[in-house]
């Protein structure tokens, strides 16, 4: 505990049963097992990705409630219907028109985590396309108007939000947390260090898998390990940011088969957290031979 700041270090998501960049056998052990009890048992927050996609169901989320300790938080990510109207019409077939019963709907989807104190954050993410400009402003207002109730962090990706001095400005005047990010670089990325714009802190490791970025899948895109060098200083602006608020989250993005949570214990030993070891089940020379390709 920093200054009384209180640190939550986890992963996006928890559940990737499928495909190459599986968990299981990384991360998970064989055989069956709920996969949320026995991750909350190394980590005190998860993100919640599946709420992209759509809201999830009340009843699922209760049971999330119940299998997690006192003092485990989630985050949850904002329904693409409200950030990615793109990828909302190409994924349903529908134009992205935002309803009264749509925020109702979502709002009921998270409202156990909400009534029983377990609603760490609300994420919006933008895409990388989205930019400052009179569409883009009223977007971001309406959503931080609409979810405003909740504890609120925006992630944007286009510079022009970090070029204009306003968008800090408006983010603190509605204590929305200014998401931290680190993703590979490129001429249209948003700055590297943003302001603090509110008394929680935000940061999500994506990777730095520039090569494939762009022509990577969900998976491969998200294949990066970070190494001992890297972590110590993505633990620095942790220890910075964490100095200037009273709440701190970081979530490591990178999930390709486990990379993720081995990095958010990394993180947590660098930062002097208890942290209970688990099996990483990937050979260290597999890892290191992972890790070359990045460098």
């Amino acid at each position: 505990m920093i200054n009384q700041t209180k640190l939550y270090i986890g992963t996006s998501g928890w559940s990737y049963p499928k495909g190459e960049g599986t968990w299981n056998g990384y991360f998970y052990p064989k055989g069956k097992i709920n996969e949320l009890e026995y991750y909350s048992q190394f980590f005190n927050t998860v993100e919640v990705n599946s709420s992209f996609y759509r809201p999830p169901n009340p009843e699922y989320v209760y049971n999330w409630v119940r299998r997690v300790p006192k003092d485990f938080l989630f985050t949850v990510k904002l329904w693409q219907k409200f950030t990615h109207p793109k990828m909302y019409k190409e994924a349903t077939g529908e134009e992205a028109v935002i309803s009264q019963q749509d925020v109702d709907l979502f709002k009921q989807s998270i409202d156990p985590l909400f009534q029983y104190g377990k609603l760490g954050a609300l994420l919006a993410q933008f895409p990388p396309g989205f930019r400052n400009d009179t569409f883009g402003q009223q977007i971001l207002n309406a959503v931080i108007k609409t979810f405003g109730q909740y504890r609120l962090a925006v992630e944007l990706r286009h510079r022009s939000w970090s070029d204009d001095e306003n968008t800090a400005q408006l983010l603190r005047e509605n204590n929305v947390s200014w998401v931290q990010i680190d993703e590979p670089k490129f001429k249209s990325s948003i700055a590297q260090a943003l302001p603090l714009t509110s008394d929680t802190a935000y940061f999500r490791f994506h990777g730095r898998n520039a090569e494939m970025w762009w022509t990577g899948d969900s998976e491969t895109r998200y294949k990066y390990l970070y190494s001992t060098e890297e972590i110590n200083e993505l633990t620095t602006r942790v220890l910075s940011a964490a100095k200037q608020t009273t709440l701190l989250f970081a979530l490591f993005n990178n999930h390709w088969q486990g990379y993720a949570p081995k990095n958010a214990g990394d993180m947590m030993k660098a930062l002097g957290l208890p942290f209970h070891h688990f099996p990483i089940h990937m050979p260290l020379k597999e890892k290191e031979e992972e890790r070359s390709e990045h460098v």
